[in-house]
């Protein structure tokens, strides 16, 4: 696995490709760019035939531990590895520990044992049976095993980053033995993780002693929205990537949000996982974003009304604030309020609204359907609607990179936040 990059701001971001992924070195992946989420292997409301109507697609499919982890019985006799088991062919596969969308209860670690949770319930992992999962998993990239509870903010001591940084190395060494000694899993690349919570020091110290070790590239972990400050986040990032070699791809776990997404590309972040286009069609939402920059603002449709949030040089996006498409509205069961780059389709103004999600969206919901039958299969509980809003919002995300990329190479990126993002940073 070879990161050739074309461009590189010092102190911020990286533009190139992630080249010979896997285990047959013929996949590559531009960054910055994204994962694509599944759930046991299978993108949530999509079928493969579904899921491949959409293309371009990312070329590197992500497998949660935890939701596989109580099938181990099973994948061990069937012996074939994952991606055969579950009919995912043209992929390279990235196992990762946690289901970025699952809660994870705290106080569940120890010194030799993480616990995960899959559908069963709770799953304990010494690093034995976490090794002997990927030998019957064969991923060609996975993470080692961590001490990932660095998110609880203040109620994080020092100490206890401590103890995190150490045992994440130590299960890292422990991974890396084992590793090297199972033929199933020669040609794969571990991803190590890079812990401490919100301790500069205990983030410097976990990046510099994992780049010492023969890993692939790098995990950054406890950076998950809600569980510190955005421009924490983003110094903390900034940091670390001082301290972790050029040539290697950096995975940021748990961020999504696009404009968290752009301040952490921004901070020198390579790969994002892509659950984001899932809790929006959970939501009934659909993604809206405006990705050609080569329009006047007028013909963008960003005109004297069309909010425009103005920032402070370094302030970040007030998540409370969002335009006329959306409405700012707790949704039920806990779930995350909506953001600014999404419509709620279960609104009575859909009803009569015979336009696209997205004028000019390629997606097949887009070409074929109009709001309205999207709000009326929402608010009858049809399961189509799922489908059909996971291929556009999927679309949506994906299309998001690659114009975020475009913006990159062009020196436009500032034109993209004001025009995509709708932040215009006052200096």
């Amino acid at each position: 696995m070879k990161l050739e990059l074309s461009r590189v701001v010092q102190g911020g971001y990286r533009l190139g490709v992630l080249r010979e992924i896997g285990r047959a070195s013929t996949s590559s992946l531009e960054v910055p760019g994204c994962l694509l989420y599944t759930r046991c292997g299978t993108v949530p409301h999509l079928t493969q035939d579904t899921l491949h109507t959409l293309s371009p697609l990312p070329s590197v499919t992500q497998l949660t531990l935890s939701t596989v982890a109580e099938h181990q019985e099973v994948l061990e006799e069937y012996k074939d590895g994952f991606k055969k088991f579950a009919g995912l062919h043209d992929t390279v596969l990235y196992c990762s520990l946690h289901d970025p969308l699952t809660p994870r209860p705290a106080g569940h670690v120890t010194n030799k044992t993480v616990s995960v949770w899959g559908s069963g319930g709770r799953i304990e992992l010494t690093v034995g049976r976490f090794m002997a999962l990927q030998k019957a998993l064969r991923p060609d990239l996975y993470q080692s095993m961590a001490d990932g509870e660095t998110w609880q903010g203040d109620a994080t001591s020092r100490k206890r980053l401590r103890k995190s940084v150490d045992r994440t190395l130590a299960h890292l060494d422990e991974c890396l033995l084992i590793h090297q000694q199972t033929a199933e899993l020669q040609g794969a690349e571990v991803l190590g993780v890079v812990e401490g919570g919100d301790s500069l020091e205990e983030r410097l110290r976990s990046a510099r002693e994992t780049a010492k070790r023969p890993v692939g590239g790098f995990c950054l972990d406890g950076f998950q929205t809600g569980s510190m400050d955005g421009p924490l986040r983003t110094q903390l990032i900034s940091a670390v990537a001082v301290e972790l070699p050029e040539d290697k791809p950096r995975l940021l776990q748990g961020v999504g949000r696009p404009d968290e997404v752009v301040a952490c590309v921004e901070a020198g972040v390579d790969l994002f996982e892509s659950f984001f286009p899932f809790q929006v069609t959970e939501r009934g939402c659909a993604l809206t974003f405006d990705l050609d920059l080569s329009l006047d603002p007028e013909r963008a449709g960003i005109t004297p009304s069309t909010p425009v949030l103005e920032l402070e040089l370094g302030e970040e996006l007030d998540e409370t604030w969002q335009p006329e498409r959306g409405r700012d509205a707790e949704l039920e069961d806990g779930a995350e309020t909506m953001t600014p780059f999404e419509m709620d389709l279960k609104d009575t103004k859909y009803r009569g609204d015979f336009r696209p999600l997205v004028e000019g969206c390629g997606c097949y919901c887009c070409t074929n359907h109009q709001r309205a039958y999207l709000h009326h299969l929402l608010v009858t509980n049809e399961l189509l609607a799922g489908v059909l809003l996971m291929l556009h919002n999927t679309a949506q995300y994906t299309a998001f990179f690659r114009a975020l990329r475009a913006a990159l190479a062009n020196d436009q990126l500032e034109l993209f936040k004001t025009r995509v993002l709708r932040i215009k940073r006052v200096v």
